[in-house]
Protein backbone atom coordinates (compact mmCIF):
# COMPACT_ATOMS: atom_id res chain seq x y z
CA UNK A 1 0.00 0.00 0.00
CA UNK A 2 2.43 2.43 0.96
CA UNK A 3 4.61 1.65 -1.91
CA UNK A 4 1.46 2.81 -4.16
CA UNK A 5 1.29 5.52 -2.00
CA UNK A 6 5.05 6.87 -3.07
CA UNK A 7 4.61 6.22 -6.34
CA UNK A 8 1.48 8.72 -6.78
CA UNK A 9 3.46 11.69 -5.73
CA UNK A 10 6.21 10.77 -8.04
CA UNK A 11 4.11 10.23 -10.70
CA UNK A 12 2.51 13.45 -10.18
CA UNK A 13 5.91 15.19 -10.32
CA UNK A 14 6.56 13.52 -13.83
CA UNK A 15 3.22 15.10 -14.80
CA UNK A 16 3.99 18.29 -13.89
CA UNK A 17 7.39 18.51 -15.05
CA UNK A 18 6.22 17.21 -18.65
CA UNK A 19 3.32 19.96 -18.67
CA UNK A 20 6.11 22.57 -17.60
CA UNK A 21 8.62 21.57 -20.73
CA UNK A 22 5.82 21.18 -23.01
CA UNK A 23 4.50 24.69 -21.70
CA UNK A 24 8.02 26.10 -22.25
CA UNK A 25 8.45 24.12 -25.65
CA UNK A 26 5.45 25.64 -27.26
CA UNK A 27 6.44 29.50 -25.88
CA UNK A 28 9.81 28.69 -28.05
CA UNK A 29 7.63 27.58 -31.17
CA UNK A 30 5.33 30.66 -30.88
CA UNK A 31 7.80 33.32 -31.05
CA UNK A 32 9.58 30.76 -33.70
CA UNK A 33 6.67 31.36 -35.67
CA UNK A 34 6.35 34.63 -34.84
CA UNK A 35 9.84 36.13 -36.23
CA UNK A 36 10.26 32.95 -38.98
CA UNK A 37 9.11 35.32 -41.92
CA UNK A 38 11.85 38.18 -41.08
CA UNK A 39 14.34 35.33 -40.92
CA UNK A 40 16.88 37.08 -43.02
CA UNK A 41 16.28 40.27 -41.59
CA UNK A 42 17.59 38.41 -38.38
CA UNK A 43 20.66 37.14 -39.98
CA UNK A 44 21.33 40.19 -41.74
CA UNK A 45 21.39 42.77 -38.24
CA UNK A 46 23.51 39.86 -37.19
CA UNK A 47 25.76 39.86 -39.83
CA UNK A 48 26.14 43.53 -40.00
CA UNK A 49 29.05 44.09 -37.72
CA UNK A 50 31.36 42.07 -40.48
CA UNK A 51 29.72 42.96 -43.15
CA UNK A 52 30.34 46.42 -42.64
CA UNK A 53 33.55 46.25 -42.36
CA UNK A 54 34.31 44.07 -45.11
CA UNK A 55 36.42 45.32 -47.89
CA UNK A 56 34.85 47.33 -50.33
CA UNK A 57 33.16 44.89 -52.97
CA UNK A 58 33.87 41.97 -50.69
CA UNK A 59 30.26 39.85 -49.10
CA UNK A 60 29.84 36.82 -47.06
CA UNK A 61 29.69 33.73 -49.10
CA UNK A 62 27.68 30.43 -49.16
CA UNK A 63 29.45 27.59 -49.86
CA UNK A 64 26.75 24.75 -48.42
CA UNK A 65 23.84 24.48 -51.23
CA UNK A 66 21.51 25.09 -48.43
CA UNK A 67 23.11 26.99 -46.39
CA UNK A 68 21.36 30.35 -47.79
CA UNK A 69 18.03 28.73 -45.86
CA UNK A 70 19.40 26.74 -43.54
CA UNK A 71 21.26 29.73 -41.65
CA UNK A 72 18.79 31.91 -41.28
CA UNK A 73 16.23 29.32 -39.79
CA UNK A 74 18.72 28.15 -37.51
CA UNK A 75 19.45 31.73 -36.11
CA UNK A 76 15.79 32.53 -36.19
CA UNK A 77 15.39 29.22 -33.44
CA UNK A 78 18.56 29.97 -31.66
CA UNK A 79 16.46 33.65 -31.13
CA UNK A 80 13.61 32.55 -30.23
CA UNK A 81 14.83 30.64 -27.46
CA UNK A 82 16.62 32.88 -26.64
CA UNK A 83 13.43 35.61 -26.77
CA UNK A 84 11.27 32.94 -24.23
CA UNK A 85 14.06 32.57 -21.58
CA UNK A 86 11.58 34.66 -19.45
CA UNK A 87 9.01 32.23 -20.01
CA UNK A 88 11.12 29.13 -19.86
CA UNK A 89 12.86 30.29 -16.70
CA UNK A 90 9.09 31.10 -15.01
CA UNK A 91 8.37 26.72 -15.56
CA UNK A 92 10.75 26.36 -14.17
CA UNK A 93 10.58 28.37 -10.85
CA UNK A 94 6.66 26.89 -10.72
CA UNK A 95 7.78 23.45 -11.14
CA UNK A 96 10.84 23.74 -8.19
CA UNK A 97 9.26 26.71 -6.02
CA UNK A 98 6.41 24.47 -4.07
CA UNK A 99 9.45 22.12 -2.59
CA UNK A 100 11.73 25.12 -1.69
CA UNK A 101 11.72 26.34 1.79
CA UNK A 102 10.67 29.98 2.73
CA UNK A 103 14.39 31.19 2.69
CA UNK A 104 15.32 29.90 -0.42
CA UNK A 105 12.09 30.99 -2.26
CA UNK A 106 13.23 34.72 -1.69
CA UNK A 107 16.56 34.02 -2.82
CA UNK A 108 15.77 32.15 -6.21
CA UNK A 109 13.20 34.27 -7.78
CA UNK A 110 16.07 37.71 -7.92
CA UNK A 111 18.77 35.38 -8.58
CA UNK A 112 16.82 33.32 -12.10
CA UNK A 113 15.39 37.35 -12.68
CA UNK A 114 19.13 38.73 -12.67
CA UNK A 115 20.86 35.96 -14.38
CA UNK A 116 18.35 36.65 -17.26
CA UNK A 117 19.40 40.55 -17.52
CA UNK A 118 23.12 39.30 -17.15
CA UNK A 119 22.89 36.74 -20.03
CA UNK A 120 21.38 39.12 -22.32
CA UNK A 121 23.81 42.17 -20.98
CA UNK A 122 26.91 39.62 -21.68
CA UNK A 123 25.24 38.95 -25.23
CA UNK A 124 24.55 42.42 -25.70
CA UNK A 125 28.02 43.29 -24.83
CA UNK A 126 29.89 40.74 -27.28
CA UNK A 127 27.14 42.49 -30.22
CA UNK A 128 28.04 45.83 -29.71
CA UNK A 129 31.79 46.23 -28.29
CA UNK A 130 33.66 42.82 -28.99
CA UNK A 131 32.25 42.41 -32.42
CA UNK A 132 32.71 46.16 -34.29
CA UNK A 133 36.78 45.44 -32.60
CA UNK A 134 37.35 42.17 -33.32
CA UNK A 135 35.81 42.25 -36.88
CA UNK A 136 37.41 45.20 -37.71
CA UNK A 137 40.85 43.72 -37.14
CA UNK A 138 40.37 40.55 -38.74
CA UNK A 139 39.10 42.42 -41.76
CA UNK A 140 42.63 44.53 -41.99
CA UNK A 141 45.15 42.24 -41.45
CA UNK A 142 44.36 40.13 -43.98
CA UNK A 143 47.51 39.61 -46.21
CA UNK A 144 47.88 41.78 -49.08
CA UNK A 145 45.86 39.51 -52.23
CA UNK A 146 43.27 38.07 -49.82
CA UNK A 147 40.02 38.52 -50.66
CA UNK A 148 37.69 38.51 -47.02
CA UNK A 149 34.69 36.11 -47.65
CA UNK A 150 33.15 34.73 -45.21
CA UNK A 151 30.67 31.90 -45.31
CA UNK A 152 27.58 32.50 -43.64
CA UNK A 153 27.12 29.14 -41.69
CA UNK A 154 30.97 29.63 -39.71
CA UNK A 155 30.37 33.26 -38.92
CA UNK A 156 26.72 31.74 -37.26
CA UNK A 157 28.86 29.41 -35.25
CA UNK A 158 31.35 31.71 -34.54
CA UNK A 159 29.21 34.70 -33.24
CA UNK A 160 26.85 31.69 -31.61
CA UNK A 161 29.90 30.58 -29.82
CA UNK A 162 30.80 34.43 -28.17
CA UNK A 163 27.58 35.04 -27.15
CA UNK A 164 27.44 31.81 -25.20
CA UNK A 165 31.03 32.68 -23.69
CA UNK A 166 30.19 36.21 -23.35
CA UNK A 167 26.50 35.15 -21.78
CA UNK A 168 28.17 32.88 -19.78
CA UNK A 169 31.02 34.68 -18.49
CA UNK A 170 28.34 37.41 -17.43
CA UNK A 171 26.64 35.06 -14.62
CA UNK A 172 29.53 35.77 -12.70
CA UNK A 173 27.84 37.72 -10.05
CA UNK A 174 25.39 35.23 -9.39
CA UNK A 175 27.80 32.02 -9.34
CA UNK A 176 29.61 34.12 -6.42
CA UNK A 177 26.52 34.98 -4.35
CA UNK A 178 25.41 31.36 -4.78
CA UNK A 179 28.80 30.02 -3.69
CA UNK A 180 28.26 32.40 -0.97
CA UNK A 181 24.68 31.80 -0.16
CA UNK A 182 25.33 28.01 0.15
CA UNK A 183 28.57 27.99 2.33
CA UNK A 184 31.07 26.93 -0.13
CA UNK A 185 32.95 30.09 0.26
CA UNK A 186 32.86 33.16 2.04
CA UNK A 187 33.74 37.04 0.63
CA UNK A 188 36.69 37.55 2.86
CA UNK A 189 38.12 34.03 1.30
CA UNK A 190 37.39 35.02 -1.82
CA UNK A 191 38.98 38.68 -1.75
CA UNK A 192 42.54 36.70 -0.91
CA UNK A 193 42.21 34.38 -3.33
CA UNK A 194 41.65 37.51 -6.01
CA UNK A 195 45.26 37.74 -7.97
CA UNK A 196 44.45 34.09 -8.47
CA UNK A 197 40.92 34.73 -10.23
CA UNK A 198 42.85 37.45 -12.33
CA UNK A 199 44.86 35.30 -13.87
CA UNK A 200 42.23 32.74 -14.09
CA UNK A 201 39.74 35.17 -15.89
CA UNK A 202 42.48 35.19 -18.58
CA UNK A 203 42.98 31.92 -18.82
CA UNK A 204 39.42 31.56 -19.24
CA UNK A 205 38.91 34.05 -21.58
CA UNK A 206 41.64 32.61 -23.90
CA UNK A 207 39.89 29.04 -24.05
CA UNK A 208 36.77 30.55 -24.85
CA UNK A 209 37.23 33.01 -27.06
CA UNK A 210 39.36 33.18 -30.57
CA UNK A 211 43.19 32.88 -30.09
CA UNK A 212 43.30 36.59 -30.47
CA UNK A 213 44.38 38.91 -27.82
CA UNK A 214 41.38 41.34 -28.49
CA UNK A 215 38.32 39.33 -27.83
CA UNK A 216 40.16 37.67 -24.99
CA UNK A 217 40.98 40.80 -23.42
CA UNK A 218 37.30 41.99 -24.00
CA UNK A 219 36.26 38.81 -22.11
CA UNK A 220 38.36 38.65 -19.18
CA UNK A 221 38.35 41.84 -18.00
CA UNK A 222 34.34 41.94 -17.77
CA UNK A 223 34.89 38.95 -16.03
CA UNK A 224 37.31 40.87 -13.26
CA UNK A 225 34.47 43.54 -13.02
CA UNK A 226 31.86 41.42 -12.59
CA UNK A 227 33.57 39.39 -9.92
CA UNK A 228 34.29 42.67 -7.86
CA UNK A 229 30.66 43.58 -8.44
CA UNK A 230 29.08 39.78 -7.16
CA UNK A 231 32.09 39.97 -4.41
CA UNK A 232 30.15 43.34 -3.55
CA UNK A 233 26.85 41.84 -3.12
CA UNK A 234 28.20 38.77 -1.97
CA UNK A 235 28.61 39.83 1.67
CA UNK A 236 24.68 40.55 1.74
CA UNK A 237 23.79 36.94 1.00
CA UNK A 238 26.35 35.34 3.76
CA UNK A 239 23.67 32.67 5.74
CA UNK A 240 24.55 33.44 9.43
CA UNK A 241 23.77 30.78 12.25
CA UNK A 242 19.98 32.50 12.68
CA UNK A 243 19.07 31.85 8.97
CA UNK A 244 20.43 27.95 9.74
CA UNK A 245 18.45 27.79 12.59
CA UNK A 246 15.19 29.42 11.13
CA UNK A 247 16.56 26.33 7.70
CA UNK A 248 16.71 24.09 10.25
CA UNK A 249 12.65 24.84 11.94
CA UNK A 250 11.30 25.13 8.40
CA UNK A 251 12.34 21.38 7.94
Amino acid sequence: MSSVEDAQPLFSHLLELRNRLLRAILSVIVVFLGLVWFANDIYAFLASPLVERLPEGASMIATDVASPFFTPIKLTLVTSVFVAVPMILYQVWAFVAPGLYKHERKLIMPLLFSSSLLFYAGVAFAYFVVFPLVFGFFTSIAPEGVQVATDIASYLDFVLALFMAFGIAFEIPVAIILLCWTGATDPESLREKRPYIIVGAFVVGMLLTPPDIISQTLLAVPMCLLFEVGLFFSRFYVRDEEEEDDAAEEQ
